[in-house]
């Protein structure tokens, strides 16, 4: 990343997760200002805005939080739904998925980003584990980075991070920026609510687990 941009300010859609949290440990790394915007929309567990407060406390970063509960209404999902079991649609897309989530969340932090002052939005979206939803490709963001910047007239600048990255290699970023022990310890990426490696069950642990030990697994060969 260039040099003019580490005086820019940034924006991070935070949940207090793996993802995400590795996403604020590389805006801070490369922008002068960082703030954080935390979406609440009825998720299964509400401890998930308790660790992202925490984390941005623990970091001394300013964090919005933004009722956006009426995603809970649109439609049944087995993240609002907590009498839902978590499983696969006859479509093939988990019913964890939630329609228009992103589209509504990069909306409200371009709304957020603009009243900010922040020209670069940063999400943690990933095409290469996106689980099935199709608001994590690449295709979804560009055309939303576009979007944004027709309706507002800014030059707004949407970074993915991880949009090309496996589990394993999201890991060996956290590592690079120095967090790597801060994320396993610290954040809640389990659809049970339980923080760190979590209940090591659900799809999310399954994943966010497989990939750390073959991280951890490659970095003791080197």
């Amino acid at each position: 990343m260039s040099e003019a941009l580490k005086n820019d300010k940034a924006l991070v859609v935070f949940s207090g997760g793996q993802d995400s949290t590795t996403c604020m440990f590389y805006a801070k790394e490369n922008f002068k200002e960082v703030e954080l915007v935390t979406f609440q929309y009825g998720q299964r567990h509400d401890l998930e805005i308790e660790v992202a407060e925490n984390i941005a406390k623990e970091q001394g970063l300013k964090h919005h939080i933004l009722d956006m509960s009426l995603l809970s209404q649109l439609s049944p999902n087995a993240l609002t739904d907590h009498n839902m079991e978590i499983k696969n649609n006859e479509d093939g897309i988990p019913n964890t998925f939630v329609p228009a989530r992103n589209l509504l969340f990069l909306s409200f932090a371009g709304a957020l980003a603009y009243q900010i002052g922040a020209k670069h939005i940063i999400t943690g979206v990933c095409e290469t584990d996106f689980s099935g939803y199709p608001d994590c490709r690449d295709s979804f963001i560009k055309s939303m980075n576009l979007s944004l910047n027709l309706s507002m007239d800014k030059d707004f600048v949407i970074h993915t991070p991880l949009m090309w990255l496996n589990k394993q290699e999201t890991w060996a970023l956290s590592d690079e920026l120095g967090a790597l022990d801060y994320v396993r310890e610290r954040t809640l990426t389990c659809y049970n609510g339980v923080i760190a490696d979590g209940c090591g069950e659900c799809p999310s642990c399954i994943l966010r687990n497989q990939g750390l030990s073959q991280y951890l697994e490659s970095k003791g060969s080197l």
